[in-house]
């Protein structure tokens, strides 16, 4: 495999990620995870996103502001980052093909959904962004945009080595291979996400009638 054509749907760059403490871990790494379990306990108490201040974030994870203030420069990053830590781990490509990366990308996107509909407090924070437009915009251009991107350039190679038809726009392409599972894991909340192999199901579906020269399938 090509290291070339490895790659990743990557978390955001910006602000310290809430990971879990590891034994020997400076203090500092601890205070955020301190801090991003604060916001988990009080989202589950039943604070909305606005109720949340970042006073009383810092009570409830035992540190001053200034170590909240250290760390983010306003309460929208530190929720994006907490965001990303109830998200299911981003996964890396393998590179193979665009039809092995895009089965993977549709797969995470269906994982998201379980998770997002088991885990109630992702699905709060998610349908309360409306009400907070400075969150909504770090997230969808640190989350949602550079997922966006990553799809768009596994279809950008898919039809530069011939996987994919070259006559359609690459975003419009990524659309209609993410667009089935988006609907299940987002909008139609009743449609079935629990088997592995949807994600290859709507990727192989789709191909039959998206194919490249590169795959055409001889004639007689």
């Amino acid at each position: 495999m090509d290291s070339d054509r490895q790659g990743t749907l990557t978390a955001p760059a910006a602000g310290p990620h809430c990971v879990p403490p590891r034994r020997g871990r400076p203090r500092s790494e601890a205070a955020e995870q301190a801090i991003c379990e604060a916001v988990e306990r009080l989202m589950t108490d039943g604070k909305s996103l606005a109720d949340l201040t970042i006073e009383g974030i810092a009570q409830a994870a035992g540190v001053g502001k200034a170590t909240i203030y250290r760390r983010w420069p306003n309460k929208e990053a530190l929720l994006v980052d907490v965001l990303v830590r109830l998200e299911e781990p981003e996964p890396v490509l393998p590179g193979t093909s665009a039809r092995d990366d895009l089965v993977v990308i549709l797969d995470f996107m269906r994982r998201r959904g379980l998770a997002k509909r088991s885990r109630w407090v992702l699905r709060v924070v998610l349908d309360q962004m409306n009400s907070m437009p400075a969150l909504k915009e770090i997230y969808y251009d640190q989350v949602v945009m550079r997922r966006r991107r990553a799809i768009q350039a596994v279809v950008a190679r898919g039809i530069a080595d011939g996987e994919l038809r070259a006559d359609l726009d690459v975003a419009l392409l990524g659309e209609m291979m993410i667009g089935p599972m988006l609907l299940r894991s987002v909008m139609w909340e009743d449609a079935p996400l629990d088997d592995p192999a949807l994600a290859a199901t709507i990727v192989d579906s789709l191909l039959e009638g998206l194919r490249g020269p590169a795959h055409a399938v001889p004639a007689g």
